[in-house]
């Protein structure tokens, strides 16, 4: 990684003084969008590749760099995992060169099987190949955390008991990445609407486990989207598990758009975290209300909407 230090120590000078390239400026995006939104948010909202093409195109690095000018301070991507090898380093080159924060790929969640929740040989030997191969994204990118899902519940196996599974199977999977210091953020997901079946679903259920495995590397992305649907009392959640999250997820319900298309406040639940002293990415893991170009624009005044609290 020290080739990427280099990197980004050199470059960022030259760009607070002559920003972005003008073979990006020619291409990107249309000078109102441009012109509104340079100034920074005050929490570090990260969209995902494919929000902007519209004003970006399809290019992955011009996207960043769309990002960085709207004001973005990070970006995630569910797939990275399945990026090839050279392109992850090239994604990581320009975050690092702009100074942008990488939040969680998806490392393992398979909504389709019993996995954590057993104890087969056959399960817990392809989570270790998974946590190695996650560990390979890691040297090529230098993330910090990893998503990971316990799968679905056994219908067939007292409920203590695949709880208990699920914290040997964190605990073995922790051990494989600690000491590497990649952080696994266990999602917790909503039965209701999108992934009925799962065996994680809540907060207090997700603290729990991070308790029983006690590992540093244990830890909760807080999709408050699922949280919304499962559970609410989203405020008073965040501050009881509060030592154990590392990541957030967003979008409105219902309709996963958006903020400001739905029943959440999340002018308040920004505020809240910004009070809180927050300094993680918060992905915005949702669609747009709006399609095009509009929608984009739509996109970035709803971010700049909810994070206009008073700092």
């Amino acid at each position: 990684m020290e080739r990427r230090k280099f990197i980004r120590n050199t470059a960022l000078g030259g760009i607070a003084m002559t920003g972005i390239s003008g073979a990006f400026d020619a291409a990107a995006a249309s000078p109102e969008v441009r012109a509104s939104n340079r100034e920074k948010f005050n929490l570090k909202y990260a969209p995902s590749f494919g929000t902007f093409t519209e004003h970006a195109g399809t290019d992955l690095i011009d996207q960043i760099r769309f990002m960085h000018d709207q004001g973005f301070r990070a970006i995630f991507d569910n797939g990275l995992m399945n990026k090839e090898p050279a392109m992850q380093e090239k994604i990581a080159d320009e975050l690092d060169r702009l100074g942008m924060d990488l939040g969680p790929f998806v490392l393992y969640a398979d909504f389709g099987v019993e996995s954590m929740v057993t104890r087969d040989p056959e399960m817990m030997d392809m989570l270790r190949e998974r946590m190695k191969m996650g560990l390979e994204v890691q040297k090529r990118t230098n993330v910090e955390t990893a998503l990971v899902v316990p799968g679905r519940y056994d219908q067939r196996l007292h409920w203590d008991y695949q709880t208990a599974n699920v914290i040997d199977s964190m605990r073995m999977c922790c051990d494989i990445v600690g000491p590497h210091r990649l952080v696994l953020v266990m999602e917790p997901l909503n039965g209701l609407i999108n992934h009925p079946g799962l065996f994680l679903t809540t907060i207090p259920q997700a603290y729990m486990i991070c308790k029983a495995v006690d590992h540093p590397s244990c830890r909760i992305v807080n999709d408050l989207y699922h949280q919304q649907i499962t559970e609410g009392n989203l405020i008073p959640n965040i501050d009881m598990a509060w030592e154990y999250i590392s990541a957030f997820h967003v979008g409105d319900h219902p309709g996963r758009q958006e903020p400001t298309t739905g029943e959440i406040n999340y002018l308040n639940v920004f505020k809240h975290l910004y009070d809180k002293g927050y300094n993680g990415v918060i992905c915005t893991e949702h669609g747009r209300s709006i399609p095009g170009k509009e929608g984009e624009k739509a996109f970035i005044e709803a971010y700049r909407k909810v994070d206009s609290f008073e700092t």
